[in-house]
């Protein structure tokens, strides 16, 4: 699996920066990839999926030649600023680059994104061939704004084998499993869990998986449809209290409030034996891979599913984490680029050539039949599980500081970030975030 920056990174730097007010301003100043203005602009970000972007822009304009794609690539500071602005002026690119949830809808609520929901459906076997659950992060009021374009990245919980064969345990299958889990390799000088908590955005994880099992997905649909005390539901304040008593009982390694998730050293506790376990998106399995190519090929990490809480509302298959980045159309886009750029989604986006790219680049894209590729791909054993785990998902929770405002979603990794420092209770913590909402 290549190394590369995580999306999951990209995605927490990136909504805060996409929250923008845009005024309608005129057209113009915008490039066309063909130069004749049936060609199609495309702005995406250099990490991540640019070797694919760049390889199936060559294949689809050597076969269309009169409606060119043309990118451009940005890192994602100067993208950020670059998109906001030129979207805001009415001067952006046709396609673009977003991670969907809260970030996309300002664009859609702005009017400066193309509804494809006619689209996808006159093309039903472009639209069933994407995993529902993925499409639903670029689905806004029932109206599709943007197909994915990259692999998922679902959070799983990662373990070192011989850590477990050492203690004589098993992979959690349940939360109370979990905690007898965290004495058993506390006895042991062990660290049960490592994380990058520094970041914030790994504690929001626990938090999204705990309310999900414990409540189900329509606790989080109340958060995110603004109900008044929705913060406050039984389901958010047993999830917080799950999470201080995780804390509290020794869980996480010492020190790991001061760990930053960008260094790869919270993954690197775990296949060097120094922590047991970490909750972490799949992008950290290249972390690990890269930093350690003999534990992952001896076959030493393991990985599976968050623990089921025993009376909970949440389904055990139910998944979070970053369903894939999208490609959207501007509004501003002319009769031509848009049709150019939706048979470009349509026939040049997840077509052979470009799955078997992200396949070897260690992606797995949201695309139904892909189990013949998956099992002859490199890390077959990875990415099938990863394919298996989003397919079989009945819910596929976007990243909540995704989901919701920026604003919103910066007030919650604070609050968090408190909880799980232990400056407030969990109480403290419902209240607070009820009080962000309502401002």
């Amino acid at each position: 699996m290549a190394t590369r920056i995580p999306t999951r990174i990209l995605v927490t730097a990136g909504a805060a920066a996409l929250a923008l007010t845009v005024s309608a301003c005129g057209s113009g100043g915008r490039t066309t990839g063909s130069g004749s203005g049936d060609g199609a602009l495309v702005w995406a970000l250099t990490q991540g999926s640019e070797a694919t972007f760049r390889a199936s822009a060559t294949e689809w304009n050597n076969t269309h030649p009169d409606s060119k794609v043309d990118y451009q690539f940005f890192q994602n500071d100067p993208y950020k600023q670059k998109l906001r602005t030129a979207v805001g002026a009415g001067n952006g690119p046709v396609l673009f680059e977003n991670w969907g949830g809260g970030a996309l809808k300002n664009y859609v609520d702005a009017g400066k994104v193309v509804d494809l929901t006619p689209d996808l459906d006159k093309n039903p076997e472009w639209k069933n061939r994407i995993f529902p659950s993925v499409l639903k992060s670029a689905t806004i009021d029932g109206k599709v704004y943007g197909v994915p374009v990259n692999g998922v990245q679902p959070v799983v919980l990662y373990y070192n084998k011989e850590l477990f064969r050492k203690v004589g345990a098993e992979p959690p299958k349940t939360w109370d499993d979990l905690l007898a889990l965290v004495k058993k390799f506390k006895a042991r000088g062990i660290a049960p869990l490592s994380m990058g908590g520094a970041s914030k955005w790994p504690d929001l994880m626990w938090l999204e998986y705990l309310v999900d099992r414990v409540g189900g997905p329509n606790a989080f649909a109340d958060i995110a449809a603004g109900k008044k005390g929705a913060w406050s539901d039984p389901a958010v304040l047993k999830a917080a209290q799950m999470i201080k008593q995780l804390v509290d009982a020794g869980g996480f390694a010492k020190g790991f409030t001061s760990v930053s998730a960008d260094t790869g050293q919270a993954e690197a506790q775990v296949y060097t034996g120094k922590a047991a376990m970490i909750l972490q998106g799949s992008w950290a399995y290249g972390t690990m891979a890269a930093g350690s190519p003999k534990f992952v090929s001896a076959g030493k990490l393991g990985w599976t599913g968050f623990p089921a809480v025993t009376g909970g509302k949440g389904d055990a298959t139910n998944i979070v984490g970053n369903t894939a980045n999208f490609f959207s159309v501007s509004a501003q886009a002319s009769a031509k680029e848009r049709k150019t750029a939706v048979s470009y989604l349509k026939d040049g986006v997840y077509n052979d050539s470009y799955v078997n790219s992200l396949l070897k680049n260690g992606d797995v894209p949201p695309v139904k039949d892909l189990d013949a590729k998956l099992k002859a791909s490199k890390n077959a054993d990875w990415t099938t599980y990863v394919y298996n785990l989003t397919r079989g998902a009945k819910s596929f929770q976007l990243s909540w500081d995704q989901a919701l405002s920026p604003a919103l979603g910066d007030a919650l990794l604070t609050h968090l970030d408190q909880l799980f420092l232990g400056q407030i209770s969990p109480q403290q913590f419902c209240t607070q975030m009820d009080q962000a909402a309502a401002e």
